[in-house]
């Protein structure tokens, strides 16, 4: 017997399908089916689009609106969005090579197609300017996030980059911009266990086995403030926000953690203090150390500061107290 492998289409216009696979159900229809899958999207747009041919099956075959409904079906599906603002920032390609692509990306930008983003990501960006159809993210930072990202460039050497990411073999440090504590016990080791919250913007942590540690150090205290370098051992969802948050210092201008701000919000003067600074690790495709370092930098501490103090505290924290954070 053959193994069956999923047939997803082409790309249009830079932009992979989505894929679902449908429940068992009482649908009659597959638009009913599709509807009632997927509640925020109302039914006029499932309609339109099975009637514009944008909804397909493994074998390439367009479904109709009234299709009969099958359970276990596998379908693709492409989203389109009636207007999509341009996003005013650009991602910096830092290097590459035949398999690897190296991004200084800013923050605001996403980096792949989610949600009310499509075209408005450092993904399909690339995949334009440089002709690049197989281009896939390695790994992701959040779209507040600045900093660095890796892609590969080829199927058949993503899998081992991939595995370095698994099996945590590389080296992240983050640099984030927070409210100053000196009464906690630095260095700080975070662990917890981290899961999604009420909200589905939100994660929250629980009791239980932890399941995120990250290493934290301040490397500058002016004032009320401090940058501090973060490193993250493993890789939860929004888990150096929620580790900061936890802390009692969430990072500067972070609109999800600790209280969520209404959708719409965004405000480009005001940027989250995040920044992915740097990244190490051993290629496993020419067995060569690569390090890469981002261009980009956080706020000015001076600029955020409501009183001149932190001067012995600046002295006692300084950057040998970054040192003493471990490497993965």
């Amino acid at each position: 017997m053959s193994l069956y492998r999923p047939n997803p289409p082409p790309a249009r216009d830079g932009v992979g399908p989505s894929c679902v696979v449908l429940p068992t159900g009482p649908w009659l229809t597959m638009h009913e089916a599709l509807v009632a899958r997927f509640p925020g999207v109302p039914s006029a747009v499932w309609l339109q689009r099975l009637q514009n041919g944008d909804v397909v099956d493994d074998y390439g075959l367009t479904i109709a609106p009234t299709a009969r409904y099958e359970a276990g079906r596998r379908l693709y599906y492409f989203r389109a969005l009636a207007a999509e603002p341009r996003i005013p920032f650009e991602a910096t390609v830092l290097w590459q090579d035949d398999h690897l692509l190296v991004v200084d990306k800013p923050h605001f930008l996403p980096v792949v197609p989610s949600g009310k983003y499509l075209q408005e990501t450092v993904l399909i960006r690339l995949k334009k300017a440089l002709g690049l159809e197989a281009l896939s993210p390695i790994h992701r930072i959040d779209r507040d996030t600045a900093g660095l990202v890796l892609f590969s460039k080829q199927v058949s050497s993503r899998g081992a980059y991939q595995e370095l990411f698994r099996t945590r073999q590389v080296d992240k440090t983050y640099e984030c911009i927070a409210p100053w504590n000196a009464n906690l016990p630095w260095p700080i080791a975070r662990e917890s266990r981290i899961v999604p919250s009420t909200h589905f913007m939100q994660q929250t942590e629980v009791p239980g086995v932890p399941n995120a540690l990250t290493h934290i150090a301040p490397v500058d205290v002016q004032g009320e403030r401090a940058r501090y370098a973060l490193k993250p051992v493993t890789g939860q969802r929004h888990q150096l926000r929620v580790h900061m948050a936890a802390l009692g210092l969430p990072i500067q201008w972070d609109g999800i953690y600790p209280t969520l701000t209404p959708e719409g919000s965004v405000d480009y003067e005001r940027p989250l203090q995040l920044l992915a600074q740097s990244i190490a690790f051993t290629d496993p495709v020419c067995g060569s150390f690569r390090q890469f370092k981002s261009h980009r930098t956080l706020t000015r501490l001076e600029s955020l500061q409501t009183c001149p103090t932190g001067s012995s505290q600046l002295r006692k924290f300084g950057a040998e107290a970054c040192h003493g954070i471990p490497m993965k």
